[in-house]
Parts: C-alpha cells; structure tokens; sequence
C-alpha cells in the first residue's frame, strides 16, 4: 500500500535518550485530554520511573491516558509501575503476553516493537528509542545511540488513528471491551511547517511490506547517495539486490551498522554478507562508540525515514513496527550531516582488504551463524526471500 504524505508537518530529529526523553516528558507534562504510549520496552530504571511519573501526573489531572507495552519487551516492567499507573487513573494493555514456556512457537517472535507517542492530538513522536535508560548496558559508555522524530501538524492524526486502532484491538484481546476508544475525527488539521511526511506500517494485515516497499522505492530512485544506518542488518535478496543496482549505477551507497556484539547471532550472520557488498562497492561502516540502536536513512537529501524498524527478517517479516517516512529536503540533510558525524566520530571502515584477511576461526563463526540465522527463518515460513 502505498504512502500517504501529507504536507504542512513540522518535523524535529532527537538523537538519543538526552533530546528524546527532556521532549516527550514536556508533551506529556501539557497533556489536557489524551496522551497514547506505545513501547517494545518498558523498563525498571530511572528513565521508567521519569516516564510513568510524567504519566501519573498527567492522568491525575484528567487526560485519559493509554499505555500500551510488548509481552516479551516489557514483561520485567515492575509491578510497582503498574501500581502507580493504576492508582492515578491511566489504563496500561499487553500485547501478546508471555503465558506459554515454548521458547520456539512460529507466532512468538510476532512482538509489537513499535515506539509511538501521540498527546492530545497536538504532537506525536515516533523512533526507536524504548522507555529505558541509554545506558542500560553493562561497561556502555557512551549512551546507546539512536533516534526518533517529533511531529506536529496534519501527520498526527493519521498517527493517532493507528495507535487507537491498534489500542481497540489489544483492548478486544485481552477482554476490556470498555476501555476502547472512540476513533478520534480530525484531531489535529492545522500547518505547523512546510514539511510532508507519511506514517508506514508493517503489520500481518494490510500492511505486510509496507515498510520494506518504501525502502525500496527510494533506493531504486537514487541519484546520489544513500546512507542506512541500522543496528540489526540482514536483509533478504530484494533489499541487498536494490542496494547492489543502486552502487553499480553510481549512487554512493554507505551502511552504518553495529560494531559491538549485542546479540551474536544477528551481529555475525550479518557479516556473512559483507562480501558481496564490498565487492558491489558498497561502503560499510561499523560503530564501535557504543552500542547502535538506529533504524534511519537518508537518500540524496530528499528523502529519509526515522522508526523502529530494522532491515532484518523479524522487523520485515514478523513485528509490528513504526517508520516515519519524509520528503523534505531540509530534514534529509540534517539526518545525513548527523549520521556522517555518527561516521566520522565513532566508526571504523571496513574495507574488502580487511574483510579478506579475517582470520579463519571468525570466518567459520561468520558461516555458522548465517546458516542458523537461514535455517531459523525458514522454520518460520520465510527461506525463499532470504
């Protein structure tokens, strides 16, 4: 399905915890009548205890507030959270509880990874950044880097839909037929900016490959340069395809990826494809600052795309999951000065050279995890498009 842009949006990149979290508490904190939080993750840290404070304070004035967190992300949220939350009024779901031991059910991995938040209509963020501190990580220093987007002006509403819709849907679910919402008319037509953007989803409905489409569609139209930062990055053949076309046509393709080993067997399986890209001229960065946790792109300063989604078969295949996709000149280039600073301050190169000259033991590890991470997605249906 194609893209809906709507113009008139003004639109502020947040990189990380430090510009996201000082933004979403002040939305929330001048909330009146409704505030919608969505996380994969919701943790028991000091930046759990910030969010659902501003929470609290918010539903005890009034606002209906609706909180709406993943079964598996979420399930070490603290019951004293749920308390608090309770007490002061706000109504929190859970999308597909962990209630079944069976660690390998096809259906288990289908998560609500999205992170949207949408208050009163008059603003909503969406990005990849999970309530939890930036330095969650044991020895992480500095803070897990990432990003989201502030939105305000026409977008919104068309991003509060989606949270209400997904919201009524949970509700049914988990048997609060009471607590769904009324689909709210046009909460928010008014100009903010001169910027228009769309929302994409990816969900087991209408919307399968939306996000991967619209990904796609950019690279193919590439004139320049693409630049994809991602910190989970194994796409299947039609992603690594476009991406090859794009470099062979000379378009300046650069991937930032994950250089710290968060979970090893996405993180080597990986690196199984470097070699082709190299070889196709495609420039790989990986960041070793500290751990990436981006899922944005940039494409010759026209178009970019913030969100929660990763360029992996779980995100493309099985998640639910948020992107915000613009076309604007002025926001593209902003996201690619950022992410050639992300380059220049804390990546290294990986050149073909390097790349040949892996010692053997790390090329053998590289293949094995490629061929489980192959064998895992065809056990859930998926084989013949990775």
């Amino acid at each position: 399905m194609a893209a809906r842009f709507l113009p008139g949006n003004r639109l502020s990149l947040l990189r990380s915890g430090a510009e996201y979290f000082p933004a979403l508490e002040a939305a929330i904190g001048a909330a009146r009548s409704a505030v919608f939080l969505e996380t994969y993750i919701y943790a028991g840290d000091a930046t759990g205890r910030r969010i659902t404070r501003a929470l609290c304070a918010a539903a005890s004035r009034g606002a209906a507030v609706h909180v709406l967190v993943d079964g598996f992300g979420s399930r070490d949220m603290p019951e004293e959270f749920v308390r608090d939350l309770e007490r002061a009024g706000a109504r929190l779901l859970v999308f597909r509880p962990e209630f079944w031991p069976f660690p390998w059910r096809r259906d288990r991995l289908r998560r609500m990874h999205r992170k949207i938040a949408v208050i009163d209509g008059r603003a909503a963020f969406v990005g990849g950044i999970n309530v939890i501190d930036d330095l969650d990580t044991p020895h992480q220093v500095p803070p897990r880097h990432d990003y989201a987007v502030k939105v305000e002006g026409p977008l919104v509403a068309s991003i509060r839909h989606e949270v209400e819709r997904l919201w009524n849907r949970v509700a049914l679910a988990r048997l609060k037929r009471r607590w769904r919402v009324r689909p709210t008319p046009a909460a928010e037509t008014a100009h903010h900016g001169g910027q228009r953007a769309a929302l994409v989803v990816r969900d087991n409905l209408r919307h399968r490959r939306d996000i991967e489409t619209a990904y796609l569609a950019a690279i193919e139209s590439a004139v320049r340069d693409i630049v994809v930062a991602n910190a989970y990055f194994l796409p299947g053949k039609r992603f690594r395809r476009a991406l090859i076309r794009a470099s062979r046509r000379g378009v300046r393709v650069v991937l930032l990826l994950q250089g710290r080993v968060e979970y090893a067997l996405l993180h080597y399986a990986s690196h199984a494809l470097y070699g082709a890209l190299l070889e196709a001229g495609i420039e790989i960065y990986e960041y070793q600052r500290s751990f990436l946790h981006a899922k944005v792109a940039a494409i010759d300063d026209r178009w970019a795309t913030v969100g929660s989604s990763n360029i992996d078969p779980f995100s493309l295949l099985l998640a639910r999951e948020a992107n915000v996709v613009v076309e604007d000149g002025r926001f593209a280039a902003e996201l690619h000065r950022r992410l050639r600073e992300d380059i220049k301050q804390g990546a290294l190169v990986v050149t073909r050279t390097r790349w040949l000259e892996q010692p053997l033991p790390r090329r053998i590890l590289t293949w094995i995890a490629y061929g489980f991470a192959r064998f895992a997605i065809g056990v859930f249906g998926f084989g013949g498009r990775y």
